[in-house]
């Protein structure tokens, strides 16, 4: 049975049935006498008011017994706002007799105990001895009012604990815009200033800063409420919040907080691990207490300005007139080239008395390569060629080469061949059934005409797959990754935490609910230029059909076979890319960066395919087997995103996969096609290295495209070795760098072939040649800029961050968008135009490498 002395029938404040102190000790009591089955009379404490005042220490002792109050007043302007601080101090023994204090104010109650417990991770505690806090200032109507509040100060410990008080005014508790305010803030001791937005701005960044690294801390953005949130364990719980090590910014928009003001809170945590920082011990429990040691940390507030809506006009109008630009350059382009043809067309039929044989012998002469090179160093018999043999033989007609030219009867029969309603089927079958593809593909010296022998109709609906596939792909992959960002960003909005996604938050300005429109608006220029791209495929598309179909010699029999379907998928894996790295940076981290990253894997695969088609078009891989390479690469994007940090056994497992795949394209590439892998490989790999390499030294038969399998092979082989040794955190990126190093030597090699044979290269192929290299060059200087990465904290990440630098708008990023996008329709023009020299050349005049 629980017994209480009766109550006076007047309580002093704070003592009372309705008083904190007196619950609290009551359900206390309560407990202890149900388990002990003793009864306990609870005995009324004693209450001391006293009246108080602002910056003056109060050393005092409280028991169980006394209560004591302090009663402050202060003026409170409509027009000005002025912080109160409370601080309190205890000795070290209050860690086992803790003291409670109560602030009670107008329209709001701040309780708090001294020792302070904050826990850390694994719910381990922090006893804080030192406490301080920033009360709310609830607004006033009048133009002056005087408030009143008090600090009750309890304990149920009966024994005397001495504490220190003290109360002051905070100077600058009101940030004033562009002027950077000083501080230092503790886990026990936050800060929080107030802002209110000045007429004619409506929208503002927040940047704090700091010289410490650690501790961690928190910044965040609340309305005017009380109370205010702004303890380690609670800042999480309203507005918007980061972590930060040296640098923090959020940009606050007016439209957000009705009072047209908001509170800046700072918080310093109580360990670093949410920063990147190192893992303190672990104790075997969490009720150990852990020494707190010092964790103070000096900040910078400033709150500037941020851009008005005219800054996102001229945003917007810029992006759209650098590729509107294109748009009109390639206008002007494709009529002077018109006009030229037209005048050069003109010339050729008022040629009087010309045979059809002539025009054929016209347009075909002096635009043949000077020389023949040698593919090898080896004839058919073993024997070795000079280049002057090789150059007699082609003269003479003699030999199994194919160069000399053909009449007007075999290149009619070969129209009509190609014009034959064949239909093709899994097969990899042969215009002309009499011949032998082995005979024909192991010859040393191949022309194109030895590998375009399939019916072109046949072969246009082949590449054509590829087009179709690439788009049926994005939109089974787009419409998923649209409704996954729109969730992101709405979770940032609604839970107001900033740690999400990795902005460059110096540079990210807001539009309607996204949250860095800018970086979202400067990847326009990859779906421009992709459908500029389009256009240009479309127009030489429709341009060569019609040429086919009057029977145009050049088109039927000369240059480069034109099939476009692999172009057109070009175009529109250079659309998707702009579009998933939209999507991508409307919440950018790492569980979404594969979205950037996947068109790109298809970008470097397709122009490979492109630069192998061209002189290979019979034998070019199917769309279907292309894609699932493709399809294989962006799985292991996945999984060396999810698994491959600091996994020993995934970069093992990968390196091996890296270099047999290498072997294995290397092998295709050199015998175009023409071994099988099976059961019997190995046996016919010793017996080729026992009668080529023991038995019988002698070179390989085509030297060239050795010497370009063993640079590949080097290159590859060393990125493999880096990768196993160095295990970059960014492997999706690693991966991209594979791709990209391979397109770039295959291209190189193919230019430097092309020369070799003695083509040239027109000046449209070598300005855009030209060009892209150069926009190439800047592009990745301001990509390697590195304004925020997601292979670290998101605290960690802001430390890269930096102010935008072009219109006040765009940040190094967007920039790399620009030239990027502009880099790679620059590279596709390369790869549609760098033939046209061939135009009107024979197709058993054009060499194979």
């Amino acid at each position: 049975m629980v017994t209480r002395s009766c109550w006076k029938s007047r309580h002093k404040p704070g003592s009372g049935p309705g008083s904190a102190v007196f619950k609290t000790g009551l359900v206390v009591l309560w407990l202890c006498a149900t388990r002990a089955g003793c009864t306990v009379e609870i005995k009324e404490p004693k209450v001391v008011q006293k009246d108080a005042e602002f910056d003056v220490t109060y050393n005092d002792t409280v028991t169980s017994d006394i209560q004591t109050i302090y009663a402050f007043n202060h003026t409170v302007s409509r027009n000005k706002t002025e912080g109160v601080r409370v601080s309190v101090e205890v000795q070290s023994d209050g860690v086992v007799n803790p003291i409670l204090f109560v602030v009670r104010q107008k329209q709001a109650v701040v309780s708090f105990q001294v020792p302070l417990i904050l826990r850390g991770l694994y719910q381990r505690k922090y006893p804080y001895t030192h406490v301080g806090r920033t009360l709310c200032q609830p607004p006033t109507r009048a133009a002056t009012e005087t408030q009143f509040f008090f600090v009750d100060v309890s304990t149920l410990s009966s024994l005397g604990t001495h504490y220190q008080l003290r109360v002051s005014r905070v100077d600058s508790f009101t940030l004033q815009t562009d002027k950077k305010s000083s501080f230092i803030a503790t886990p026990s001791q936050p800060q929080f200033f107030k802002y209110e937005f000045p007429e004619g701005v409506d929208t503002v960044i927040v940047k704090v800063n700091s010289q410490m690294a650690f501790p961690c801390s928190v910044m965040s953005i609340q309305d005017i409420l009380c109370p205010v949130y702004d303890l380690d364990n609670n800042v999480a719980f309203i507005g918007m919040y980061q972590t930060m090590t040296k640098k923090a910014a959020i940009t606050v928009q007016r439209k957000d907080f009705p009072s047209n003001s908001f509170y800046v809170v700072i918080v310093v945590k109580t360990e670093d691990e949410a920063c990147g920082g190192p893992l303190a011990f672990y104790p075997l429990g969490p009720d150990v207490l852990m020494n707190v040691g010092n964790r103070s940390k000096v900040l910078d507030v400033m709150v500037s300005p941020a851009i008005n809506s005219e800054v996102y006009v001229m945003g917007m109008l810029f992006c759209l007139g650098i590729f509107l630009s294109f748009y009109i350059l390639t206008f002007l382009v494709a009529c002077i080239e018109n006009r030229r043809m037209h005048k050069r067309r003109d010339g050729l039929l008022n040629t009087p008395d010309m045979s059809p044989a002539e025009t054929a012998s016209l347009l075909g002469k002096g635009l043949a390569p000077a020389s023949p090179y040698e593919y090898g160093s080896f004839a058919d018999n073993g024997s070795t060629l000079s280049s002057e043999a090789v150059t007699d033989s082609l003269a003479s007609g003699e030999g199994n080469y194919g160069y000399m030219e053909r009449s007007m009867e075999n290149v009619g029969r070969g129209r009509q061949e190609s014009l034959s309603s064949v239909e093709e089927d899994d097969y990899d079958t042969l215009a002309d059934i009499d011949s032998d593809k082995n005979i024909v593909r192991t010859k040393k010296f191949l022309c194109v005409s030895d590998l375009a022998r399939k019916d072109k109709r046949v072969l246009s609906k082949k590449y054509q797959i590829y087009f179709w596939n690439i788009a049926t792909i994005a939109v089974f992959y787009a419409l998923p990754v649209i409704q996954l960002v729109i969730t992101y960003q709405t979770v940032v909005n609604v839970t107001g935490n900033q740690d999400i996604c990795y902005y460059n938050f110096l540079c990210a300005h807001p539009l309607g609910a996204l949250s860095a429109f800018n970086n979202i608006l400067s990847n326009l220029g990859y779906v421009m230029l992709g459908l500029l791209f389009l256009l240009i495929v479309l127009q030489r598309d429709i341009v060569h059909n019609r040429a086919l179909l009057r029977n145009d010699i050049a088109a039927l029999e000369c240059g480069i076979p034109k099939h476009f379907g692999l172009f057109y998928a070009m175009g529109t894996a250079l659309m998707m890319e702009g579009l998933l790295s939209a999507c991508y940076h409307v919440c950018p981290n790492y569980t979404n960066f594969q979205f950037d990253t996947s068109f790109m894997y298809m970008i470097a695969g397709l122009c490979m395919l492109k630069l192998y088609q061209k002189r290979h078009p019979d034998i070019n891989a199917s769309a279907y087997t292309a894609y699932a390479c493709l399809a294989a690469v962006i799985f292991f994007s996945v999984l060396g995103v999810v698994f491959g940090k600091g996994n020993t056994v995934f970069w093992i497992v990968f390196s091996i996969i890296h270099i047999l795949a290498t072997l294995l394209l290397s092998t295709q590439l050199y015998y175009m096609g023409r071994w099988r892998l099976d059961s019997g490989i190995l046996r016919r790999v010793l017996y080729v290295i026992y009668t080529d390499c023991i038995r019988q030294c002698s070179g390989p038969m085509y030297i060239d495209r050795m010497v370009l399998l063993v640079m590949g092979n080097i290159v590859n082989w060393s990125l493999a070795a880096y990768g196993l040794i160095e295990r970059p955190n960014d492997f999706a990126s690693y991966l991209l760098a594979i791709a990209i190093c391979n397109l770039l030597l295959y291209f190189a090699f193919y230019i430097i072939m092309k020369l070799r044979s003695g083509e040239r290269i027109q000046c449209l192929a070598l300005v855009c040649i030209l060009f892209t290299a150069v926009v190439w060059g800047f592009a990745l200087f301001f990509f390697f800029q590195g304004l925020s990465t997601w292979q670290k904290t998101p605290a960690e990440s802001r430390e890269h961050n930096r102010e935008c630098i072009l219109l006040s708008f765009f940040d190094d990023h967007d920039i790399w968008h620009f030239l990027s996008s502009i880099a790679m329709f620059g590279s596709f023009l390369v790869l549609l135009t760098m033939d046209d020299d061939l135009d009107n050349v024979q197709r058993d005049k054009i060499y194979v490498f």
